[in-house]
C-alpha cells in the first residue's frame, strides 16, 4: 500500500513536547553550562529591576508626602513667594509656584498666613530658627525648629528614636546628626545662642536625614527676637488639626494672598490640570526631563541585554557543538529540521524562563534591602519600596527574548547539518557567512538611516518647545539605532575577520596561527568577538553619557570662586551700639589673617589680597535722603557693575525654555547672577591669574595699561567697549527686562573692554588698573584675602579654620567656607563607571574566551601530538584572546560612542558634550591586554591524555 506522508495530527505540538523534555534533560546533565547562562541573563534583567525600582522609590508617592509633611494634620499654612495674585502653586508641592503670569505688581502685600487660617481648626505652629553654638573661638551655625514634635498631630512626621521627651524647660529633643557632631551624651549640656539646654532624646524627622545637626525646641523655649532661619518660607508655619479637609478652591484663594498650603485632600486627590493654571500662563513641564532619564536607561539597558545575549550565545553555540551527535541521532530517527532545532531554542526557553524570573525577584529583593537600610539609617533619600511593574515586565521580557535569540542561531545552524555529516564527524561546518554578510551590511545601512534620521529630526527645528514634544521619538529613534548598529557589526564580524587575517604574514608565529584559526573557526571566534563587541558598547556608551551629565553638572553649577578657594573679608561691619547707633566698620590686617588660616589648616598653597571698590557699608534703609550722599566716610551705598546691552540678551521661548543653551549670551559669568561688592576687581597680571585661573593674553594687559577692562564675559561688550554703572542702592527703578526693581544708575562711564574668559563662570565682571581705578573715583580699598586650598577641607578642618579666624576677626561669627566645585562628587563616580564598564567588558572577555578555549581543547591536543612546545600552546591561546577581543573592544567603543554622542546633541545636555578619550583609550588598551594575560595564564603547560573519538 503507498506510503502516507501526511503530516500526523498534532505532530508539531508532540514535537515541541519532546523539544522540551530533551532540552530540560540537557539543561540537568550540563549544570555548569546552565548555570552559566541563567546568571548571565539574571544579572541585567536584576540590574535594570533593581535601578528602576530604587529611581522610583526615591520619589515620593502622595500617601508619603502627606505623611512625611503632615502627619496626622490636615493641611500646612506658610508664605508663598510670589510677585502677584496672579499666581499659583503645585498641589503636591506648597514652596514652588506651579503657575504665573509674571505680572510684577509693586503694590502687591503679602498677608501673614497666620491670618489666611480659616476657622474652626487646632494650629501647631513651627518656627525655623538659626542657632549658634561655641567650637574654639569661632561659633558654629546649626538650625533650631520650635515645635511640639511629639504631639500625636504629628505621628509619621516626627519620631522618637532613643530617649525620652522633654519634661521642664531646660531639657531638648535633637538629632543623631547634631549629638555625633558634638560628642554629646544624653542629659549632657548644649549651650547654644537660644540659652542652655540639656538633650534627653533623639528625633528622626521623616522628610529629613538623620545626619542633619538640628534641635528641637518647644514653644517659649528660644527667645522671640531669635533671628529666623534660612528658608524658603518665612521662620513660621502652622500646621491645621481638624476634621474638614482644606479644598483646592482655598488653597487658589491663599495663593492670590501670598500663602502657600499643602493639603491632605489636595495632595491624595489633586485637581485636574485645567484648574492648576492662571490666565495667561502655562505649567511648568518637566517631559523632556523624563524622556531624557528614561531614554537613557533605555540604551544602557538595551545594550546591557544585547551584550548578554551574545555571550549567552557564545555558550549556547559551545553547548551545540556539544550536542551535534545526540541531534543527528534524533534527526536520523525521523525528527525533522524543526524538531531538532527546537532543542536548543527550548533550553534557551527554560533557561531564559528561569533567568528573568530569578533577575526581577533578585532585583526587587535588593532593592528592598537597599531601601530598608537607607530608611533604617536615617536618610530621606528614599521614600519607600516602589517596585515598577511596567519596566520591570520590559526588563524581563528583552530578558527572555535575548535568551530566545541567542539560542536561537546555533538552534538554526545545528538543525541544517547533514545526519550523516554529524555522526562521522561531531563537528559543525563553517557557514558560508554569505547571507550573513549582507544582513549585516543592510541593519548598518538601517541603523545609520535611524541614527541619521534621529538626530535630523532632533535639529529639524530651533524652537525648544517643539524639540521637547518630539524628543521621545528621536529617543526610540536612536536606541533602536544603536541596537541595530550593534547587530549590523556582530553579522559582519565574520567577512571582517576574513579580511583581517588575510595579511597577516609579518606577524609573530602565535599570532599568526591565531588569526588564521580564527578565520577558520569562524563558529568560535565570531561569537567570541561579538560578546565583547557588544560589551565595549554598552561601556564606551556609558562613558560618553557619564562625562556628559558631570559636564552638565559643571556648566549649571554655581562657582563662588575657583576650586577649592575661599575669600575672606578684610572689611566687617561691627554689631550696633547699645544706643542703637553704627559703629566704624573693622579693617582686618591681611598678613595676620593669612597666618592664622595657615596656621590652622595644612593645605593652603597661596594667599592673595585682592583690591576692589569700596564695598556697600552701612547704608541706610529706606528711601534716600537728598541730601545724604551715596558714598561718605562712614558708609558706601554705591554698587559697581557692567550694563548688559539689550542685543545680547538671552532669547527665550514664551514659556521660558532657553532657545539654545549653548548660545554665548545664555552663559560665562554674571550671566544671571545679581553684582556683589568685589565683582570688579582692581590690580595687574597676578590678580587676574589669582582669580580667572587662566594666564592673560598680550591683547588683554594692553587694554588693561590703557585704562581699559578686562572682561571675563562678551555678553557686556557691544562695540569693543563696556559701560561701567555706580547704582544707588538706596533707589530703586523697575528692571530692564522682566518684572521687579533694581537699584537706579547714578553714573555710567564707557571703557575700552578685551575679554578673557575664566577657566569656570566665576563671580566677577572684570579687572581694572589701578590708575583707571583711581581716574574713575572707584575708591579701591583692600577688600578681601583669596586662600587657594590643594585640596577642599573636611569639616573638622573647616571648623579649625573658622576658630582661626574669628579669634583674628574677634567676631565668633565668622565661618570659614572654601568653594567645593563639583569634583568632590564627580571624579570618582565617573571612574566608578569606568571601573564598573571594564568589569563588564572584562568579564566578557574572560567568558568568551574561556568558552573558545573548551571548545579549542581538541586542536591544542593536535598540536601537543604533532610536538608543539607548552610555551607555543600558551602564546597561541594569549593571542587568540588578543585577537578577538582587540577587534570587539574597538569594534565596541566605535558602535557605543556615535549613538551616546547623537542621544546627548538631541537632549537637553548637548551643551555640555563631553567624550572621555582617556577612559576610551584605557579600555580598548586594557581589555585585550587583561583577556591575553589570562588566557595565557589559565591555558595549562601540559594536556591529559584522552581517548580518541570514534570517527
Amino acid at each position: 500500500m503507498p506510503l502516507d506522508l501526511a503530516p500526523a495530527p498534532q505532530g508539531r505540538r508532540s514535537g515541541r513536547r519532546v523539544a522540551l523534555r530533551l532540552a530540560r534533560r540537557d539543561i540537568a546533565r550540563h549544570k555548569g553550562r546552565s548555570l552559566l547562562i541563567v546568571l548571565l541573563i539574571m544579572l541585567p534583567v536584576a540590574g535594570m529591576t533593581g535601578a528602576a525600582t530604587l529611581y522610583q522609590s526615591s520619589q515620593r508617592t502622595p500617601g508619603e508626602i502627606v505623611r512625611y509633611e503632615l502627619g496626622n494634620t490636615q493641611a500646612r499654612f506658610s508664605v508663598l513667594p510670589v510677585p502677584s495674585a496672579d499666581s499659583l502653586q503645585d498641589p503636591l508641592n506648597d514652596g514652588v509656584v506651579a503657575s504665573s503670569s509674571g505680572r510684577y505688581d509693586p503694590d502687591f502685600q503679602r498677608t501673614n498666613p497666620a491670618d489666611a487660617i480659616p476657622a474652626g481648626y487646632e494650629v501647631l505652629p513651627q518656627r525655623t530658627l538659626t542657632l549658634t553654638t561655641g567650637v574654639g573661638a569661632a561659633l558654629v551655625s546649626l538650625p533650631g525648629r520650635e515645635v511640639d514634635a511629639l504631639n500625636p498631630a504629628f505621628d509619621g512626621k516626627y519620631s522618637l528614636l532613643a530617649g525620652r521627651a522633654p519634661r521642664d524647660g531646660t531639657e531638648v529633643l535633637a538629632s543623631p546628626g547634631l549629638m555625633t557632631r558634638f560628642h554629646l551624651a544624653f542629659g549632657q549640656e548644649f549651650t547654644t545662642s537660644a540659652g542652655t539646654f540639656v538633650p534627653v532624646g533623639t528625633i528622626r524627622d521623616a522628610s529629613a536625614a538623620d545626619s542633619n545637626s538640628i534641635l528641637y525646641l518647644k514653644a517659649g523655649q528660644a527667645p522671640a527676637d531669635l533671628a529666623p532661619g534660612p528658608s524658603t518660607r518665612q521662620s513660621v508655619s502652622y500646621y491645621l488639626v481638624g476634621p474638614e479637609p482644606v479644598t483646592w478652591q482655598q488653597i487658589r484663594e491663599a495663593n492670590s494672598e501670598g500663602v502657600g498650603v499643602l493639603s491632605r485632600s489636595v495632595v491624595l486627590d489633586p485637581p485636574p490640570a485645567g484648574q492648576r493654571t492662571v490666565p495667561g500662563s502655562q505649567l511648568h513641564d518637566n517631559t523632556p526631563v523624563l524622556v531624557t532619564v528614561y531614554a537613557t536607561f533605555g540604551l544602557v539597558g538595551a545594550l546591557a541585554l544585547l551584550e548578554v545575549g551574545l555571550l549567552a550565545g557564545a555558550a549556547f553555540a559551545v553547548g551545540a557543538k556539544r550536542q551535534v551527535r545526540e541531534l543527528a541521532l534524533l534527526a536520523s530517527s525521523g525528527a525533522d529540521t524543526a524538531t531538532v532545532g527546537a532543542v536548543v531554542t527550548a533550553g534557551g526557553l527554560w533557561l531564559g524562563s528561569l533567568a528573568v524570573a530569578a533577575g526581577a525577584a533578585v532585583g526587587l529583593g535588593a532593592a528592598a534591602v537597599v531601601v530598608h537600610v537607607v530608611r533604617s539609617t536615617g536618610s530621606a533619600r528614599l521614600a519607600g519600596l516602589h517596585p515598577d511593574l511596567l519596566l520591570t515586565a520590559v526588563a524581563m521580557a528583552m530578558g527572555l527574548g535575548a535568551c530566545l535569540l541567542a539560542a536561537l542561531v546555533p538552534a538554526r545552524q545545528v538543525s541544517r547539518q547533514a545526519v550523516l555529516g554529524a555522526l562521522k564527524s561531531g563537528r559543525a561546518p563553517a557557514p558560508t557567512g554569505r547571507r550573513t554578510t549582507v544582513a549585516g551590511v543592510v541593519a548598518l545601512a538601517l541603523a545609520s538611516g535611524l541614527l541619521m534620521g534621529g538626530w535630523l529630526l532632533s535639529n529639524s527645528t530651533n524652537d525648544p518647545d517643539q524639540r521637547a514634544e518630539q524628543l521621545p521619538v528621536v529617543a526610540t529613534m536612536l536606541i533602536a539605532g544603536a541596537v541595530a548598529a550593534v547587530a549590523g557589526l556582530v553579522m559582519l564580524t565574520g567577512w571582517l575577520i576574513a579580511r583581517l587575517t588575510s595579511r597577516t604574514r609579518w606577524l609573530s608565529l602565535s599570532l599568526r596561527m591565531a588569526a588564521r584559526d580564527s578565520a577558520r573557526n569562524r563558529g568560535r571566534s565570531v561569537p567570541a568577538v561579538a560578546a565583547v563587541l557588544a560589551a565595549a558598547t554598552l561601556a564606551s556608551a556609558a562613558l560618553v553619557l557619564s562625562a556628559s551629565q558631570q559636564a552638565g553638572l559643571r556648566d549649571s553649577h554655581y562657582w563662588g570662586a575657583l576650586e577649592n578657594q575661599a575669600y575672606l573679608p578684610l572689611t566687617v561691619d561691627q554689631p550696633l551700639a547699645a544706643d542703637g547707633s553704627m559703629r566704624p566698620p573693622v579693617h582686618i590686617d591681611a598678613g595676620v589673617l593669612s597666618a592664622a588660616v595657615d596656621g590652622a589648616l595644612g593645605t593652603v598653597q597661596w594667599t592673595r589680597l585682592i583690591t576692589a571698590p569700596a564695598s556697600l557699608r552701612n547704608c541706610p534703609e529706606g528711601p534716600a535722603d537728598p541730601g545724604l550722599p551715596a558714598l561718605t566716610d562712614t558708609s558706601n551705598c554705591l554698587l559697581f557693575s557692567l550694563a548688559r546691552p539689550q542685543a545680547n540678551t538671552c532669547p527665550t521661548t514664551p514659556v521660558g525654555r532657553v532657545v539654545d543653551p549653548g548660545d554665548w549670551r545664555c552663559r560665562g559669568s554674571m550671566v544671571n547672577e545679581q553684582p556683589s561688592g568685589r565683582a570688579i576687581l582692581v590690580g595687574g597680571a597676578d590678580d587676574i591669574r589669582a582669580v580667572l585661573g587662566c594666564d592673560p593674553s598680550a591683547e588683554s594687559l594692553a587694554v588693561l595699561e590703557a585704562g581699559g577692562m578686562v572682561v571675563t564675559n562678551p555678553v557686556f561688550v557691544r562695540d569693543g567697549s563696556v559701560l561701567l554703572q555706580a547704582q544707588d542702592v538706596r533707589t530703586q527703578g523697575p528692571a530692564p527686562s522682566g518684572p521687579g526693581t533694581v537699584p537706579s544708575v547714578v553714573r555710567s562711564t564707557s571703557l575700552a573692554a578685551a575679554v578673557l574668559e575664566p577657566v569656570v563662570p566665576v563671580p566677577y565682571y572684570g579687572v581694572v588698573s589701578p590708575e583707571t581705578a583711581a581716574r574713575l573715583e572707584l575708591h579701591a580699598e583692600p577688600a578681601g584675602l583669596l586662600v587657594q586650598l590643594a585640596a577642599y577641607p573636611s569639616e573638622a578642618e573647616a571648623d579649625a579654620a573658622s576658630a582661626a579666624i574669628a579669634a583674628v576677626y574677634r567676631q565668633p561669627g565668622m565661618a570659614f567656607r572654601a568653594e567645593p566645585g563639583i569634583s568632590q562628587g564627580s571624579q570618582w563616580m565617573t571612574w566608578s563607571i569606568v571601573a564598573a564598564a571594564a568589569l563588564i567588558t572584562f568579564s566578557a572577555a574572560g567568558i568568551t574566551t574561556g568558552l573558545s578555549l573548551a571548545d579549542a581543547r581538541t586542536d591544542h591536543a593536535t598540536l601537543a601530538g604533532v610536538g608543539a612546545s607548552p610555551r607555543l600552546r600558551k602564546a597561541l591561546a594569549g593571542s587568540q584572546a588578543l585577537f578577538t577581543s582587540g577587534v570587539g573592544a574597538l569594534l565596541g567603543v566605535l558602535a557605543g560612542v556615535v549613538p551616546a554622542l547623537l542621544l546627548v546633541l538631541s537632549t537637553d545636555m548637548r551643551t555640555a558634550v563631553d567624550i572621555p578619550w582617556l577612559h576610551l583609550l584605557a579600555l580598548v588598551m586594557a581589555v585585550p591586554v587583561t583577556g591575553a594575560v589570562l588566557a595565557w595564564t589559565f591555558t595549562p603547560s601540559g594536556l591529559p591524555l584522552s581517548r580518541r573519538s570514534l570517527a
